[in-house]
């Protein structure tokens, strides 16, 4: 739950070998909380696919849904615990006309990175970038000065059916990009 919150305004590059260096800010993150949370992939345990989630913080979580969408995570706990912040949108800031090409149905640039799927198409993400170190690349977690918000929007989480009450959804307040309007809920 800690590093949730801190991930917003954070940049997510990908700069691969032999393409074009794409990057957006982050402005909605959801966290899940392994063997704790029926929401969580790691809920059972580890698993070919969810291996990556029992790694080394800082580690890049890519998984496959719906048989067509990639997402990423950001793996957050010691190894052998698993728990992981879902990258849910990001606002476009390098790379636009990329991104465009990768993802031609986005009619606006604020739907270029609007949700977990949309964000991944957008920069190039899929399972081959399952387990990269987010520290030595192609994909970089990078802080350019860019502080959190002090008060990010925090809400349920969205998209999922189990564990629905948790408010482990943070949103940078009034972002465009978001993958949903976000309105805190009360307590």
């Amino acid at each position: 739950m800690v590093v949730a919150p801190e991930l917003l305004g954070k940049l997510l590059v990908h700069a691969p070998p032999d393409g074009e260096v794409t990057a957006v800010r982050i402005v909605e993150v959801e966290a899940y909380r392994g063997s704790t949370d029926p929401a969580s992939h790691a809920f059972r345990g580890p698993t070919p696919r969810n291996r990556t989630m029992f790694g080394l913080p800082g580690g890049l979580y890519v998984y496959f849904t719906y048989g067509m969408h990639w997402c990423a995570n950001v793996v957050c706990e010691l190894p052998g615990d698993a728990g992981a912040v879902l990258l849910r949108a990001g606002e476009p800031v390098l790379g636009v006309e990329r991104m465009q090409a990768r993802r031609p149905a986005a009619r606006r640039v604020r739907e270029l990175a609007s949700g977990p799927a949309r964000l991944c198409q957008a920069l190039g993400i899929d399972g081959t970038l399952d387990g990269t170190d987010l520290r030595a690349g192609p994909v970089w977690l990078r802080d350019d000065g860019v502080a959190p918000p002090v008060a990010p929007v925090v809400t349920p989480r969205i998209g999922i059916t189990r564990a629905t009450a948790e408010r482990w959804r943070w949103v940078v307040p009034g972002s465009l990009h978001a993958s949903r309007p976000a309105r805190a809920v009360s307590p």
